[in-house]
């Protein structure tokens, strides 16, 4: 009986520690792989934020995008999706695999974050958090303008929102007047 007990043990023990074992997150490609899936699947476009848990800006904007007032907007045209990057040392742990690389991809590595990328259904980039020249394309590295706040960042954002989605002008505005109260 000793025996057992002595085998039993051991096992509950493991049984214990591996419900308490944290999983570790999704790849990069796994999360757009499912993401995009769903964009198929519901008629959408893919909204990729790439964020940290100490990233106050990265805050701001998943509260002004999950805002009551025009969450249902993001809902209704995006699939979003975050991927964890850049986090310190000791969580290290919550940054998806691939992630950094995937954001570098985009010319995302020396941007800051938030920093954000938008795919069609099928995968490929049809927009990004980046300022550029007039006439520069997708390929060319430019200006983060991470969560949108400045006049300049949000009419950005409102392009990109305009070419990317169903949104009509009554929506564009509600979340154009949400986040110009990011800085008040």
């Amino acid at each position: 009986m000793r025996s057992k007990t002595l085998l039993f043990l051991p096992v509950l023990l493991l049984v214990v520690a591996g419900a308490f074992a944290q999983t570790a997150p999704p790849s990069a490609d796994d999360v757009l792989k499912e993401a995009t899936k769903t964009a198929a699947k519901e008629k959408k476009q893919v909204f990729v934020i790439f964020h940290a848990s100490w990233c106050g800006w990265c805050h701001k904007m998943d509260e002004a995008m999950n805002d009551p007032a025009v969450k249902p907007y993001f809902d209704k045209n995006y699939v979003v999706r975050h991927l964890v990057v850049m986090e310190a040392k000791e969580k290290k742990d919550l940054e998806n695999p691939g992630a950094t690389e995937f954001m570098a991809k985009y010319h995302g590595d020396n941007q800051g974050i938030p920093f954000w990328l938008i795919f069609d259904k099928k995968g490929k980039l049809v927009a990004d958090s980046q300022l550029r020249p007039e006439g520069a394309g997708l390929d060319q590295p430019g200006q983060n303008t991470g969560c949108p706040a400045t006049p300049e960042e949000i009419g950005h954002f409102l392009k990109v929102l305009k070419q990317t989605s169903k949104l009509n002008d009554e929506e564009i505005s509600a979340i154009e007047k949400r986040f110009k109260a990011i800085r008040g």
